[in-house]
C-alpha cells in the first residue's frame, strides 16, 4: 500500500502550472495583430485626414490674404495710367483682372517659401448683383486657389466705388 501511496503523490501536479500552450500563444498573438492593425488603420485615416484639412485651411488663407490685399487697392486707378504689368506696380482693383501665378506671392510679387504647390488666378469683373448700384461701380472679385493634391478653395467679394 505505501507503494501505491507513493506513486499517487508522484503524479499528483505539485501547485499551480506555469506557463502557457502553444495554442494559447498563438492565439495571443493572432488578436494582438489584429488589433494593431485596426490601431494603425485608424491613425493612417486620421493621418489624410489632417494633412488634407492642412491643405485646405492654408488655401482659404492665401485666397483672404488675396482678397483683402486687392479690396484694399482704390476703385479707380489713381495715377491715370491702367494695366499695370507688375504686381508691385497694382495700384487698383482692375489691375488684378486675370492675375495667374503659380506660387502664391507677396504683394510686392515676391514668392512666398513653401506655397509652390498652390495655384492663384483672380478675376475682376464688373457686377451688377448689388443693384441698385451700376454695374460700372462695382466690381466682382473671384479668388481661386487650387492645390495640386486638387484641393480647391474659391473666394469672392465685392468693391464698390463710393
Amino acid at each position: 500500500m505505501s507503494g501505491h501511496g507513493l506513486v499517487t503523490e508522484r503524479m499528483r501536479p505539485r501547485g499551480r502550472q506555469r506557463g502557457v500552450t502553444l495554442v494559447e500563444l498563438v492565439v495571443a498573438i493572432t488578436i494582438v495583430a489584429i488589433a494593431v492593425t485596426a490601431v494603425l488603420g485608424a491613425l493612417g485615416m486620421i493621418a489624410t485626414s489632417s494633412a488634407d484639412a492642412m491643405v485646405q485651411h492654408q488655401a482659404t488663407a492665401i485666397a483672404e490674404a488675396y482678397l483683402e490685399e486687392i479690396t484694399l487697392k482704390p476703385f479707380s486707378d489713381p495715377d491715370g495710367t491702367d494695366g499695370e504689368a507688375d504686381r508691385a506696380d497694382f495700384d487698383d482693383v482692375d489691375d488684378y483682372a486675370g492675375l495667374s501665378e503659380s506660387g502664391p506671392r507677396d504683394p510686392e510679387g515676391n514668392t512666398i517659401a513653401g506655397l509652390g504647390d498652390y495655384t492663384v488666378t483672380v478675376d475682376v469683373e464688373a457686377s451688377d448683383a448689388l443693384a441698385p448700384l451700376d454695374a460700372s461701380l462695382v466690381r466682382r472679385i473671384d479668388i481661386r486657389v487650387v492645390h495640386a493634391s486638387g484641393s480647391r478653395v474659391a473666394l469672392s467679394g465685392y468693391r464698390v466705388s463710393y
